[in-house]
């Protein structure tokens, strides 16, 4: 087992022109140490690696909640994308994040530091054919946060699933639940 380059990254929370399609161009083809450190840089050793030596990659991008691992992930996927030429239409890091809303529904809630913060891991997969094109994602996700069904601190939310099928229990397909409004489910709601 091999540790690579390890990047700490800090979210502004403010949108930066640090991550267009030129500075994408920037970092395709550069060794890793030419640039600035980078997400962009840290895929680029990944992809170079994995077509160098045919073999399987992985980035982790792990932090606090509110940190930016989804954005990081989005860019990463972006990346792969933009040098692998991609032959898709429409990106493909939009298709996986879009792939399963119902997952983030069930796996998002308002914390103190983030209003759709996921309380869930997620390991996606990206598959690439010989010409190193991406043909493919699989995205897998776990809960982590299970006690938040039951029990919100102060100030938090309960998983965006339960609201939105409160705001819907009206709707004929959902009257069988008998939810009513979400202020009325004292259990399942702070």
């Amino acid at each position: 087992l091999a540790v690579g380059i390890i990047l700490v990254a800090v979210n502004p929370y403010k949108q930066l022109p640090i991550y267009g399609d030129a500075i994408i161009h920037a970092y395709s083809g550069q060794n890793m140490g030419d640039m600035d450190p980078h997400i962009f840089a840290v895929a680029e050793e990944a992809y170079k690696q994995m077509a160098r030596n045919n073999k399987n990659q992985s980035i982790i991008v792990s932090g606090e909640s509110g940190a930016g691992k989804t954005v990081s992930a989005r860019y990463t996927m972006r990346y792969f994308a933009t040098v692998s030429k991609s032959s898709s239409n429409a990106h493909v890091e939009d298709k996986v994040l879009a792939s399963n809303p119902i997952t983030e529904a069930v796996g998002n809630a308002k914390t103190t530091r983030n209003d759709n913060s996921s309380r869930f891991g997620k390991y996606t997969e990206i598959s690439f054919d010989q010409s190193y094109q991406i043909i493919g994602a699989n995205m897998r996700t776990y809960l982590l946060e299970k006690s938040r069904v039951v029990f919100q601190s102060e100030n938090e939310r309960n998983y965006h699933i339960f609201y939105q099928l409160c705001a819907s229990a009206m709707q004929p397909e959902y009257e069988h639940l008998k939810l009513g409004k979400s202020q009325e489910n004292n259990l399942l709601f702070a």
